[in-house]
């Protein structure tokens, strides 16, 4: 008996379950990926094949390549699996001398090189865009605050849960990381400050609007930055010796279904022991 997909699920939450939406959607992302893949969304039937749990193997290369940047952190076979009980894809079934988590990376779905690569590929209206729930630590968390366009920002706070954690700016943990990258004194800090103030002014203007935006400070070593988008997909970003951070790795993960272990539940539980300790502002 068919079962609807983990793609049904996502477009039925984006409102995209009828063919005609989802072919204006399908269009919208083909021109920032391959134009010639405009129009090329399938056909009626094929679509709702799609949905039902029906079709044998995955669509061609093209479609896929469409829909993994409609989703992004999902791929195309994920998205083609069978949605559990629990609330998410269902985890194919392994052998008991198989590792678990969500394939052989405990899932781990994609890895760059560096942080311009990664926004790239991902940029910041990509992640963003739907999302109603995030929740980052980092150092001054640039890839919101200065990446992300400044409407769209403010929407963001409007419509979405924020839970915000940025390095204190006058702490000793971003002094050294300042040393590390080999700045001049304050470099860090004036970033982390800047941001920081930025969406305290946010939360200020849009008053009773922004009451799901929460900012933290913490002072502690920094190790990496760490963004939940609604439980669907974790960025970690590395900081590395000698090395800005725009030129350390990112890894894109998701969870796995079951309780199973994996890479986004260990961070996760880092971003909430980091969250419980910080300052409230």
């Amino acid at each position: 008996m068919a079962t609807e997909t983990a793609l049904k699920v996502l477009l039925r939450q984006r409102h995209l379950q009828e063919h005609r939406a989802f072919c204006r959607e399908y269009d919208k992302v083909a021109r920032s990926v391959d134009r010639e893949l405009v129009g090329a969304h399938p056909s009626k039937a094929t679509f709702y094949r799609w949905l039902s749990g029906s079709l044998s193997g995955l669509p061609h290369p093209g479609h896929c390549r469409i829909l993994e940047n409609m989703f992004p952190g999902w791929t195309a076979e994920v998205l083609f699996r069978p949605w559990s009980d629990d609330g998410h894809p269902a985890v194919e079934q392994r052998s008991a001398s198989e590792p678990t988590g969500l394939g052989p990376l405990a899932g781990v779905t994609a890895v760059y090189p560096s942080r311009t690569e990664f926004a790239h590929e991902m940029p910041p209206a990509k992640l963003f865009d739907n999302a109603v729930e995030l929740s980052a630590v980092g150092l001054s968390l640039n890839l919101l605050c200065q990446s992300y366009a400044d409407v769209k920002l403010r929407e963001l706070v409007r419509r979405a849960h924020l839970r915000l954690l940025f390095l204190d700016p006058d702490g000793e943990s971003v002094k050294r990381r300042n040393r590390e990258e080999g700045h001049e004194d304050g470099h860090l800090s004036a970033w982390s400050r800047g941001n920081l103030n930025l969406m305290c002014r946010i939360r200020d203007e849009l008053a009773d609007e922004a009451g799901n935006l929460e900012l933290r400070m913490y002072d502690e070593t920094l190790r990496f930055n760490l963004m939940f988008i609604d439980g669907r997909m974790c960025v970690m970003q590395t900081y590395l010796p000698a090395l800005r951070g725009l030129d350390s790795p990112t890894f894109v993960m998701q969870p796995a279904a079951g309780g199973a272990s994996d890479l986004y539940s260990v961070y996760w539980r880092i971003f909430s022991s980091f969250w419980e300790r910080g300052t409230a502002l």
